[in-house]
């Protein structure tokens, strides 16, 4: 059983480094200004135009890929947001039982099992039905020590990964056999989306409100952002209400 940590990462993030002259760029074509922008002057201008007159249609000239290693309920999620395109993991096609193994998410983030995370091989006590690691890699089994993981939501877990291979032996589809696994399936999902739109969904899932794990990767990439384009992002609050973020998008 493979337990991993979910993440998101900015592609290409030197992309970015130009992104309010890109703007400011495109911005003066309405106004015929093209001359009047300087190597000093994007930031000026993103403030002026886009902060204080609330004209954010030019960010959308900019756009940004972001992937993601979430859970597949997160992915139900994040594909909400539009306009956006989205490129997923397939379990139509990829065979989990040949191509590569499975791996899953936990679902409380701040109460994950740090040894599943380590890799430390994980068996389960017949007699009693907790999870324990084997802390030694070789094979000696000197020592165990239990898994802080909910034993119940790794006994599914174990048993659908084993439902799964079985189906695949027995001669189904991956895009068959894929109906046994549970939403805590971790997921590859690259998004791209303009600079507003990402802002709209920083405004939304670093939230409160926002799910758990919405939060474990949309609050460090809340961080990457406004540390590249701090004028546009750097006035979300994460942990902030709902209400509060949706009047600071306005």
């Amino acid at each position: 059983m493979k337990i991993v940590q979910p993440y998101a990462r900015i592609l290409e993030p030197e992309t970015l480094e130009h992104a309010l002259t890109r703007i400011e760029a495109a911005a003066r074509v309405s106004h015929g200004s093209e001359d009047a922008q300087t190597d000093t002057s994007a930031e000026r201008f993103v403030r002026a135009v886009v902060l204080q007159h609330g004209d954010w249609s030019v960010v959308e000239h900019v756009s940004a890929s972001v992937e993601f290693l979430v859970d597949r309920g997160i992915t139900h999620e994040l594909v909400r947001h539009r306009v956006a395109a989205y490129t997923q993991s397939s379990t139509r096609f990829i065979n989990y039982a040949k191509e590569m193994p499975p791996s899953f998410i936990y679902p409380k983030p701040d109460t994950q099992c740090q040894k599943c995370l380590d890799a430390y091989p994980v068996v389960q006590v017949s007699n009693t039905g907790h999870w324990v690691h084997n802390t030694q890699f070789d094979g000696t089994g000197a020592w165990a020590r239990e898994c802080t993981n909910d034993s119940a939501w790794m006994s599914a877990i174990s048993q659908a990964e084993k439902s799964y291979a079985r189906l695949i032996e027995d001669g189904w589809r991956p895009q068959e056999a894929r109906s046994v696994f549970p939403n805590a399936l971790a997921s590859k999902i690259i998004a791209t989306l303009n600079l507003r739109s990402w802002r709209h969904v920083l405004l939304m899932r670093t939230s409160r409100e926002a799910h758990p794990q919405m939060r474990q990767v949309m609050i460090p990439l809340l961080a990457e952002f406004q540390r590249l384009v701090p004028v546009l992002f750097e006035d979300i609050v994460p942990e902030s209400r709902q209400v509060d973020n949706i009047a600071r998008g306005r």
